[in-house]
């Protein structure tokens, strides 16, 4: 399979993902006998990069349950269940309010299709950006902020050295792991992913798979 994503190396070709899988395993020795155990993981990344943040922006703050309720009953404001920007920039507020969207993330939702409708984010361009890129151009919509980001590479583009420093699974999973008192913060988290890099999403994969946990 070619890599999906022209210019950056990504994820949903399974030979960036055994390189990725090689590497951190050669340098972890807490992590190798996770890898081994587990073995080379599937893994696509999916979705559409607007779907994906505009569900994720409904997802927020929510149980599983209630934010896939939400997310139905949007999409059927919808012709086929498709969200475009341009519908959504031009959609009645109340209707989604009906939905279940509450006031503020209406805001948010609004702002994200405004930007994409007027050009200021281009979704075209995404497979030609660098993460960081990435990162300082969705961080400006409201309600997006760097753990919405860092799924999106991780799990829509399939960015091969994204760590979600946020994430409560992956703080969780290291301090098991490592052996910590307490959980890591940002510095110490980066300064063990420094020797997963280029491929910290790989190691992250697996640091999920080894709590089950992942959350904002």
């Amino acid at each position: 399979m070619p890599p999906r994503r022209k210019g950056y190396e990504s994820l949903a070709d399974p030979r960036t993902f055994k390189k990725g899988f090689e590497h951190v395993k050669r340098n972890d020795a807490r992590l190798r006998p996770i890898l081994k155990s587990k073995g080379q993981l599937r893994f696509q990344p999916e979705g559409q990069p607007f779907e994906t943040l505009v569900e994720s922006i409904l997802s927020q703050q929510l149980a599983a349950p209630a934010a896939s309720s939400i997310i139905k009953s949007v999409r059927e404001l919808f012709p086929g269940g498709d969200l475009q920007a341009e519908r959504l920039h031009k959609i009645d507020g109340l209707k989604l309010r009906g939905a279940g969207v509450s006031p503020q993330k209406l805001g948010y939702l609004k702002d994200l299709a405004s930007r994409v409708v007027r050009g200021r984010i281009d979704l075209d361009r995404l497979d030609s950006m660098a993460d960081d890129e990435i990162i300082e151009t969705l961080d400006e919509v409201k309600g997006i902020g760097p753990w919405t980001v860092h799924m999106f590479l991780i799990f829509t583009l399939g960015r091969p050295d994204v760590l979600p420093v946020d994430d409560y699974g992956i703080k969780k999973s290291v301090q098991r792991i490592y052996r910590l008192r307490s959980l890591p913060n940002k510095a110490k988290l980066e300064a063990l992913g420094s020797r997963w890099s280029p491929y910290r999403t790989v190691a992250s994969l697996y640091l999920w798979h080894a709590t089950s946990i992942r959350a904002e």
